[in-house]
């Protein structure tokens, strides 16, 4: 074994090839992300949009590709492209040029001016960087000013490159008088899932596109420390790795229907193969947080003499999933992949074969026992660039599929969810873009009757934001005058309808139900947004928006499973009626800050997201 694992790695550490830091690029740099799919768009390069985050290592790559074409880029492309090119010094072994800076221009740069350090080891042996992180945003409407503040720092390091480490904190704050406790008097809010998320602007029933992130207690509004990092070893053809990081797998401009990147980023085991131009290769198995617990798993504390405590542990989950694209042709790719969320004691080898179809895995397991399954999904996408300036794709996540439900005669439902969409770049005006997607995800898509196989993590939907039996609407007209300014104006339509929970024994008539038939919940919102990058990783951000949040009640007979008001202690179903049922619905899916007609101003300043 330990010969067999020298060989390996003797075969990995020998191809060396013009390779940097593996490391991705967190989701958060929109810009850079905009630009690379503006190129794309243009035929300068290709990119795989389907799996997100792109390494370090990638983007350099691109922007290179991108430099020896330089001559079909606009002048303020050739800006962006020098400032980004600067960016990624490091992944091209060298510095980067900053404005006020100490350097010898070979080793190291030690940046105040944008704020950072950079070293490379004189035979390029050993690359760091390090870099600060502090921003704040400050929102205010007639219902008054939230703060949201946040600083830590992240490190980023390469050794002989084939082995990448890195690892970031932030700490984050909402503050504001909205949030504290006490505020609410009036017994609307009284009801479970409003307490859940307090007063808080992100929870994991609230429809908004907002990150996930799990609160500690504060009275003043809520803490979160967000903590990410892994190590690669990687070659010119592919990379394994550990890691806690933010993933998207999906192409989309709004939100992905596969893995959003919504929800908290897990911890996970990484496999990427790149062996050839035309086929990428993703897998993935990750520890998710059930937030179930398992009344068998406790520990127990000395509480009072005589007395003892009992503190119970969170159910195991775990998911593994994979994803083929290729890329026959120029500009267009296609890809498909499948996924299983399980809960066993422990991990479970079958799942860590990256190449396997996992439900059929799953049968072998619990098959023979007559006990339900696991949690198994599967998914596609489709990306054609083929005509210039624009960008078509489609998406279709496959939570349950029987042919059966094809027919005309059979009023049940598959469970799926699809996203598709466009966008346009540079015609037929210079500069200017436009983007739009549409979002459907049928009755009891992303649910399950046992909690602990939902596809969730932290309670967050690991899909589109919005869950099941709900469609949204986004467009977006964006306008890039000068490098680093992007002005953007925005539509975005959310509507929620019946509300059912998987209830097994009436599974069958629930996804016989209309979909798409009764709004419980609808928010528009209007947005128009400035975003200056300064430098590198520092952002100016202003932003204008209208929304009008509001609940409806339906109008039809409740059948089982239809949550129209929520559970009491011992399980039975609450049934609100009219104004009450509205504004249930509202507490469920708003927080209340955005409830209603709101008017709301944000401005934002922050150094390395």
């Amino acid at each position: 074994m330990k010969k067999s694992l020298f060989i390996l790695l003797s075969v990995v550490l020998t191809t060396a090839g013009a390779v940097a830091q593996n490391i991705p690029e967190s989701l958060s740099y929109t810009q850079i992300y905009s630009f690379l799919d503006e190129l794309a768009n243009e035929g300068i390069i290709h990119v795989n949009a389907a799996v997100k985050p792109y390494p370090r290592d990638l983007i350099a790559e691109k922007l290179m590709q991108a430099q020896e074409k330089d001559s079909l880029l606009s002048k303020r492309q050739q800006q962006e492209l020098a400032f980004y090119l600067n960016e990624f010094s490091l992944e091209r072994d060298t510095v980067p040029d900053n404005w006020v800076e100490w350097t010898n221009r070979q080793t190291f740069n030690l940046s105040l001016a944008q704020p950072s350090f950079h070293y490379i080891a004189p035979k390029k042996t050993f690359k760091m960087s390090i870099k600060p992180i502090l921003g704040m945003d400050i929102y205010a409407s007639k219902k008054g000013a939230v703060i949201k503040r946040w600083y830590g720092a992240e490190i980023n390091m390469d050794i002989a490159s084939h082995l990448s480490i890195w690892g970031s904190l932030r700490d984050n704050s909402w503050n504001g008088n909205l949030l504290k406790d006490g505020y609410y008097t009036s017994s609307r809010y009284d009801d479970p899932l409003s307490k859940q998320g307090g007063a808080k602007l992100t929870r994991s029933g609230y429809l908004n596109n907002l990150p996930g992130v799990q609160y500690k207690e504060a009275s003043y509004g809520g803490d979160f420390s967000d903590s990410k990092g892994g190590i690669s070893l990687y070659t010119w053809w592919g990379s394994i790795g550990v890691q806690r990081e933010t993933i998207q797998w999906g192409d989309a401009y709004h939100c992905s229907n596969i893995l959003s990147g919504h929800n908290p980023a897990v911890p996970m085991l990484t496999l990427n193969l790149r062996p050839i131009r035309w086929f990428e290769f993703n897998y993935f198995h990750a520890w998710l947080n059930s937030n179930v617990i398992d009344s068998t798993y406790f520990y127990t504390e000395n509480y009072h003499e005589g007395s003892i405590k009992k503190h119970y542990r969170p159910a195991a989950k775990y998911m593994a999933a994979n994803m083929f694209t290729f890329s026959p042709i120029p500009k267009f790719s296609f890809s498909f992949g499948n996924s299983v969320v399980y809960a066993e004691r422990n991990p479970q080898a079958l799942y860590f074969i990256p190449i396997a179809f996992f439900k059929s895995l799953d049968h072998l397991n619990t098959k023979g026992l007559g006990v339900e399954n696991q949690n198994s999904q599967m998914f596609f996408t489709i990306n054609t660039r083929n005509l210039k300036h624009t960008n078509f794709y489609a998406s279709v996540f496959v939570d349950e599929f029987n042919f059966k439900r094809l027919k005309k005669s059979n009023p049940e439902h598959n469970l799926i969810s699809y996203v598709v969409g466009a966008s346009l770049s540079n015609w037929p005006v210079k500069n200017l873009s436009a983007k739009a997607e549409f979002s459907r995800s049928n009755i009891a898509c992303y649910t399950h009757s046992i909690d602990v196989l939902s596809y969730t993590s932290n309670s967050y939907t690991m899909g589109h934001y919005m869950g099941d039996n709900a469609q949204s609407i986004f467009a977006e007209i964006a306008y890039k005058p000068v490098r680093g300014l992007d002005l953007r104006f925005s539509y975005t339509n959310e509507i929620k309808y019946n509300t059912y929970d998987y209830v097994r024994g009436n599974i069958s008539a629930i996804i016989a139900q209309k979909p798409f038939s009764e709004k419980n919940f609808r928010n528009d919102t209007f947005a128009f947004d400035a975003v200056y990058e300064v430098f590198s990783g520092c952002y100016a951000v202003v932003n204008l928006s209208y929304n009008n949040a509001r609940g409806y009640a339906p109008s039809s007979a409740r059948i089982e499973g239809e949550n129209r008001g929520g559970y009491d202690a011992a399980g039975n179903a609450i049934v609100l009626t009219g104004e009450e049922l509205e504004q249930y619905y509202l507490n469920c899916y708003a927080p209340f800050y955005w409830q209603g007609k709101n008017l709301t101003f944000m401005a934002g300043l922050s150094f390395n997201f």
